[in-house]
């Protein structure tokens, strides 16, 4: 029987990477974490790391054992969650996951009224435009503008999404309001950079429009790979974007062009595991979420 104890800090050296780092992770002197790691080798009759100057790397037992430990100590943290869950009011930790852009504006401004109405909840905003494993608990709860690729997620449909085009008020006096597509291949267009995490698939449709236009000028582009940054440029007067109406449609200092140019609409999901299905703090989350967003104009 593997002793719960080395477990646990083979696990910690495994995600830090060196005996150091996981000490002061586990408030352990280095030659303690450095004991515990050989007493389990010896146990195991198995080396489970390659020892380098620069660090440690997992051998190839040492990757099959960290798997399983990472999917133990998953399901412990879900499990000890669960259980600690007040009964009458939700209470415990609550790691939310989302996008740079939705999670740096919307979502941050709400958490707010969320936490005055559950104060015993312990809220983690994780904003990143790379999604995080769910079923491996890297967070326990999201908001995606993509529908969910992992299996055994629950998903709820938020909100649809809807972009359009704009612009800052000085870029427009010094550079002219396109009054048409034609038009926009005489302005700098600010797209999304080149990035294997696109934020939805036709995040770029508006470069796609304006350069299958058919205009003989190359078309005048600023690359940035982050919503949020976009939304900035725009405001600082780098150019016309395509903005989600969530950043921009509330905006004084931005302008809409073209109106009634649209872009793809976005489906907004609340996804989280199938096992915290029965978790009160996502299920109150939920409602406040679904609440919030019939109550925004965008």
């Amino acid at each position: 029987m593997m002793d719960w104890d080395k477990l646990r800090v083979f696990h910690t050296v495994a995600k830090a990477g060196s005996f150091t780092h996981a000490g002061e992770a586990l408030n352990l002197s280095q030659s303690a974490v450095s004991r515990q790691i050989s007493h389990l080798e010896e146990s195991l009759n198995t080396a489970l790391f390659h020892r380098h100057a620069r660090g440690l790397i997992l051998t190839e037992q040492g990757e099959i054992l960290y798997q399983t430990a990472h999917d133990v100590f998953a399901k412990l943290a879900t499990t000890e969650a669960l259980i600690s869950e007040g009964r009458e009011r939700p209470r415990g930790p609550l790691r939310i996951t989302t996008t740079v852009a939705f999670g740096s504006t919307w979502l941050a401004a709400r958490i707010g009224g969320f936490l005055e109405h559950y104060p015993e909840i312990s809220v983690s905003l994780l904003i990143s435009d790379y999604e995080l494993d769910l079923s491996m608990r890297q967070a326990d709860v999201a908001v995606r503008l993509t529908p969910p690729r992992q299996p055994d997620l629950i998903q709820r449909h938020l909100r649809t999404i809807r972009h359009h085009l704009y612009a800052s008020p000085h870029y427009l006096a010094n550079n002219g309001t396109p009054k048409s597509v034609e038009e926009l291949a005489y302005h700098r267009i600010v797209t999304y950079g080149d990035s294997p995490h696109l934020p939805f698939p036709k995040v770029n449709w508006l470069r796609d429009l304006v350069s299958g236009g058919g205009q003989r000028r190359p078309l005048m582009t600023v690359q940035v790979n982050n919503y949020y940054a976009i939304f900035k440029a725009v405001q600082g007067s780098v150019g016309i974007a395509a903005l989600p109406d969530y950043l921009a449609a509330d905006d004084d200092t931005l302008v809409r062009i073209l109106p009634e140019l649209e872009g793809p609409q976005a489906p907004a999901y609340f996804v989280y595991p199938e096992e915290l299905r029965h978790s009160k703090r996502i299920t109150v989350l939920r409602d406040f979420l679904i609440q919030e967003v019939a109550k925004t104009p965008f």
